[in-house]
């Protein structure tokens, strides 16, 4: 049987773009549809626009510390106008270069929604329909904000890039690394921020020793974090929202976000007529190969809802790609990501928490924490983390835990040791890079803890 395109892929974020690029340049005939805008989450509403406002944000304590050491400088306001007209030029400017990419690699594309007919078939928008021997569903995820009274007044991370102006005060509801990101921007670029989160700590499923600190940084940079608290209900009053609180607080805000979680985009899909299985949240079930149960139909990124993380995507979309295209059956190794989160004190991860670590084998926990030079010269006081969890039988190192300045760069390059297995021996025969933080993480001797 012939078909009009080799491979359709559905979704141009970064997985599906890149999943579409390198089997064009393997000789496949490729097609992709997008209903939006090319470069997905990360690229338009996720880790470059907030990379960019977290930089923007930090700017506001760089004075003082430039003031402290000598600079006769001045502090000026935040415009929120400039900003925002350069964001939203860089995003365009992106986006461009994602549908050149495309192009320039013999991708046909198409501005359009697509969804499933059959097993080799997709329908777009425009009601024409296009035959495929693969379907690749890359179309990732979006935040969603529970029902309640008032929730309809909430805005989520999709949003916050868009506002006319700069609110006065803002509430965050949530405690993952979104939430805590961006009370971190907001609270930098000079809006009163609170934070509610009802669990007991934010940033659940990182090191406790870790998150303990970030959070308590955050209270100091002045974030107005409640635990334990939920939202009862929001009402409109005049320009502001008013927020009832499981806490008994209620008080007015300019602006309330959500980040309280994801859902993944595979409704209105078609899935269910083929027989495609989904789970629990609505994520497509698919195998280590990222096939689902119909053979043709394979799914990476956000959309399977494994490790929702840019490189992950498109490490997924690149197997994808040598498995069906080039023979070679690959699957995506989903083992020691190393990952950062930009909260303001940045934190870099990779491997066990301790906790997780100690549940599985008798562990050694070597760790320091101390001001950094170049901030408590100018007298601000963030605390620095670094952490090791270390295996008592093998001396391999199970996990790095760093909150610091420059924490996801630093991690970058502890990743490529915990990955390749070295042992806290191999840290402790490497020469420190003195004077930096880093260096810590080579001149630990003794263990704090055992457990």
């Amino acid at each position: 049987m012939s078909f009009d395109y080799d491979l359709f892929v559905i979704g141009g974020g970064s997985g599906g773009v890149r999943a579409a690029r390198v089997a064009a340049g393997g000789g496949a005939k490729v097609a992709l549809a997008e209903e939006d805008r090319y470069g997905g989450t990360c690229v338009i509403r996720g880790c470059v626009p907030k990379k960019l406002m977290v930089f923007a944000s930090e700017y506001s304590g760089m004075v003082e510390d430039a003031q402290a050491y000598g600079w006769d400088i001045q502090p000026g306001a935040f415009n929120w106008d400039a900003f925002k007209g350069k964001l939203e030029a860089e995003l365009d400017r992106l986006e461009g270069i994602y549908r050149n990419l495309l192009k320039n690699s013999g991708v046909e594309s198409f501005d359009a929604r697509a969804k499933l007919v059959d097993t080799h078939t997709v329908e777009l928008s425009d009601g024409s329909r296009k035959s495929a021997k693969h379907i690749l569903i890359a179309t990732g995820g979006r935040p969603i904000v529970p029902e309640f009274p008032g929730s309809d007044l909430a805005i989520t991370s999709n949003d916050i890039f868009h506002l006319d102006k700069l609110p006065e005060s803002i509430l965050i509801v949530g405690g993952g690394y979104i939430a805590c990101e961006f009370a971190g921007i907001m609270n930098g670029l000079g809006v009163k921020t609170t934070q509610y989160y009802r669990g007991a700590q934010i940033l659940r499923g990182f090191d406790d020793e870790a998150r303990g600190l970030v959070s308590d940084e955050m209270c100091q940079a002045g974030i107005n974090l409640h635990l334990g608290t939920n939202v009862i209900e929001m009402a409109r009053e005049g320009d502001k929202i008013r927020v009832k609180a499981t806490n008994g607080d209620e008080a007015l805000f300019d602006q309330v976000m959500y980040a309280t979680g994801r859902a993944p985009n595979a409704d209105d899909l078609g899935l269910e007529g083929l027989g495609i299985e989904r789970g629990r949240k609505g994520e497509i079930l698919v195998d280590e190969y990222s096939q689902t149960g119909v053979p043709s139909v394979y799914a990476i990124g956000d959309v399977t809802d494994r490790v929702n993380l840019t490189p992950v995507a498109i490490r997924e979309g690149m197997a994808f790609v040598e498995t069906v295209f080039n023979g070679n059956p690959t699957s995506p190794d989903h083992e020691l990501i190393p990952t950062a989160i930009f909260t303001q004190p940045e934190m870099g991860t990779v491997g066990l928490s301790e906790e997780d670590a100690a549940k599985q084998e008798p562990i050694e926990v070597y760790a320091t924490s101390f001001k950094p030079m170049q901030q408590a010269f100018a007298g601000r006081a963030q605390r620095v983390l670094m952490k090791l969890v270390v295996s008592q039988a093998t001396r391999k190192v199970l996990g790095c835990h760093i909150v610091a300045p420059g924490a996801g760069e630093m991690i970058q390059l502890a990743g490529i040791a915990v990955k390749m297995g070295a042992t806290k021996e191999d840290f402790d025969r490497t020469v420190a890079v003195h004077p930096t933080m880093s260096e810590e993480l080579v001149t630990m001797k003794t263990p704090v803890r055992t457990a």
